[in-house]
């Protein structure tokens, strides 16, 4: 009896078919029928008709062709499925299918994320531009809790898996007495109105915990917990230098005479409030025009530490920060001229983007893409203050030197 053989699709190295004959004693043929054609799926057809030989088959791929045909045995229904899709289709019947359902529950699930983030955006913004206003002790207490909590995300990123597989992490109880010390450097500052005091002291104590551990301390250890002392606690600290401590008045700004008196005491206009708010604003503005100039005409990769960041929404995120800059500083009159407008919106948006690049490079070891879930829609803390940490800074630098110093 003889075999007739139908080749569909198939997914098979290429096969020399010299024989297909089910009885032993005809002579092989030397005609070859060569298989090159690649396919993910195969199906295989056997009709067994008549006497004739049309392709006698070799016995050494008689083994290899069983084990196709019981794969084509498994992967059959699959084509019925199919052609049974087609006919349907044919009837005009549309069938659902696994992908158009995953991707309407993935555009569901970024819609619900998009209107989370706008909602408590706007809620963070209106009620962070309250605690600016206000300041003294009110905005210092704040920096204090977001110190608290970054910190207390930064020391869990360094006890993850990612980086602990390559260093050895500080002892949890050092990692929380390290996150209190952060959250009561601000208040230090605001007390004493510098930071080496509250720096040193909290430097002191760290090391001392690090070297009565039990065991054998480890300089990973101390470096760690030093860098989040300097990332989580000194750095913020200069916000509340800027905004509580350059308490000169703006000159020639109309809307300071009669600004009432905020719970955190009499908040006219002056350098450090200014200089805070169109840092915030000049910020905020930066993140935003990146997002959206990278989602437009993003292409080229910024750097492979983040690679969703794109030059071409570095670049109209840079515009948007020194657009903003310069229209506030006509509004409120500082600073004086638009070149150092111009400059202060630069500095906003490098202390922006290096301290974005920081913390993405720390969650990249940590191999996580929050720092936390505290704030639905946008993940931990540190993923919202990133961008402030070494800003503070930079703008306290810019206010106390050139605007005090030099009038510009």
């Amino acid at each position: 009896m003889a075999s007739l053989v139908k080749f569909d699709r198939y997914n098979l190295i290429p096969l020399s078919v010299t024989s297909l004959c089910a009885c032993p004693c005809r002579p092989f043929s030397k005609r070859t029928l060569t298989l090159a054609q690649r396919s993910p799926k195969l199906k295989l057809n056997v009709v067994l008709h008549g006497s004739a030989s049309v392709f006698p088959v070799r016995l050494t791929r008689f083994y290899i062709d069983r084990r196709v045909v019981a794969g084509v045995a498994r992967a059959e229904p699959e084509s019925l499925d199919e052609s049974n899709a087609k006919e349907e289709a044919d009837k005009g019947h549309t069938l659902p299918t696994v992908k158009d359902s995953l991707s309407e529950q993935e555009q569901q699930h970024k819609s619900s994320q998009l209107r989370k983030r706008i909602v408590f955006g706007l809620g963070i913004g209106f009620s962070v531009g309250a605690i600016v206003l206000a300041g003294g002790w009110v905005f210092t207490v704040a920096v204090a809790a977001a110190v608290f909590l970054g910190a207390r995300e930064y020391f869990e990123l360094v006890r993850s898996r990612g980086i602990t597989e390559g260093m050895t992490p500080p002892p949890l109880y050092v990692s929380r007495v390290c996150s209190l010390i952060c959250a009561l450097m601000p208040i230090l500052t605001l007390y004493f109105g510098n930071i080496d005091v509250s720096v040193t002291s909290a430097a002191f104590v760290v090391v001392l915990a690090l070297l009565l551990q039990r065991g054998n301390p480890r300089f990973a250890q101390l470096s760690s917990t030093m860098f989040g002392l300097f990332y989580c606690g000194y750095l913020p600290c200069f916000w509340v230098k800027l905004r509580c401590g350059l308490a000169a008045p703006v000159l020639n700004t109309k809307i300071r005479a009669g600004w009432p008196i905020l719970p955190g005491g009499e908040a006219y206009w002056t350098v450090g409030l200014v200089a805070t708010f169109i840092s915030f604003c000049s910020i905020i503005a930066a993140d935003t025009y990146a997002f959206l100039g990278g989602k437009a005409i993003g292409r080229t990769p910024l750097t492979n530490i983040s690679p969703k960041k794109t030059w071409e929404g570095a670049i109209v995120g840079l515009g948007g920060c020194i657009a903003t800059s310069v229209i506030l500083s006509k509004i409120f009159s500082w600073p004086a001229s638009w070149p150092s407008a111009v400059a202060f919106g630069f500095l906003n948006f490098f202390g922006s983007i290096f301290g974005d690049l920081t913390e993405s490079m720390i969650k990249r070891d940590a191999g996580v893409k929050d720092s936390g879930s505290l704030i639905p829609g946008h993940g931990g803390i540190l993923d919202r203050v990133d961008s402030y940490i070494f800003t503070g800074a930079l703008a306290y630098s810019f206010a106390k030197i050139l605007s005090l110093l030099y009038r510009v």
